[in-house]
């Protein structure tokens, strides 16, 4: 009989494994199962259980012998999935953000993993308001003190763990903030882009509705595709990266934007 910490250590190797899995399937685009299995020298059985695992997180497919990736730059992964991605850049990110939110500021945050550092640190700026149409924003600030929260409800989409609709463009309409903290699924040339046309819309209105826009992405944003356009780069006041962004990038986006913050610290 395994002891408690037999079973934690396989379950650490197991989600390391799901880890790694990802990131070979998603940088070949498709790999044979039998080739995973020799690679992370585990049984066939192994590879399948672990496939079957990702499938459901909407981030790999199995057909016919074969996991092909289903990335971000495709379908847009489930918010279990897209908070275990890049942790460290997220964190880093967030700390550089808040410098852009003072005392007394109401704050829009919208419903990416991106964000979500930033609760843990935002009593440090109390008193604020905080609206958000994510309910993991708003469960995770719910017993801050001196902070103040707006739910900007809707229909609930289970994906992002966020409201979303008429109902959720309403009530951002209704409201008018300080600053806005958000991020995209993908940057390419001047423009901000995602895969999905509902949470385009609430973005969107999350940027008409705040006096100041700070955009934060992780060098990964760069590097992936999205279907929609959902606004420009110029749209936004402030820009920040981490430090794993490439040079050329962020000189790129200095001479096209001019306030760009390189956040310290996630390499």
């Amino acid at each position: 009989m395994n002891s408690p910490g037999q079973n934690g250590k396989a379950a650490a190797r197991q989600e390391e494994r799901h880890r790694l899995v990802t990131e070979a399937v998603m940088a070949a685009g498709s790999v044979a199962i039998e080739d995973l299995a020799r690679m992370f020298d585990v049984s066939v059985m192994t590879i399948h259980r672990d496939l079957d695992r990702l499938e459901t997180q909407n981030v790999l497919r199995k057909s016919r012998g074969v996991a092909t990736a289903l990335p971000s730059s495709t379908v847009e992964s489930n918010d279990a999935y897209r908070r275990s991605q890049q942790r460290d850049e997220k964190r880093a990110l967030a700390s550089a953000a808040l410098e852009f939110i003072q005392p007394g500021h109401t704050v829009m945050l919208d419903d990416s993993t991106t964000v979500l550092p930033l609760l843990d640190m935002l009593t440090t700026k109390a008193p604020l308001t905080v609206a958000s149409n994510s309910l993991s924003v708003i469960n995770g600030l719910v017993a801050a003190e001196e902070v103040e929260l707006v739910q900007l409800g809707g229909e609930f989409r289970a994906w992002c763990n966020a409201f979303m609709g008429q109902m959720t463009l309403d009530s951002i309409a209704a409201l008018h903030a300080d600053v806005l903290i958000m991020s995209t699924s993908a940057v390419t040339g001047n423009a901000c882009y995602h895969q999905r046309q509902d949470t385009i819309s609430v973005k969107r209105a999350l940027i008409a509705a705040a006096e100041s826009r700070v955009l934060v992405v992780d060098h990964t944003k760069f590097e992936r595709r999205a279907l929609f356009k959902l606004c420009a780069l110029s749209d936004f006041d402030h820009i920040v990266v981490d430090s794993a962004t490439p040079e050329s990038t962020i000189d790129g986006l200095r001479q096209q934007h001019g306030s760009v913050t390189v956040a310290p610290g996630a390499n």
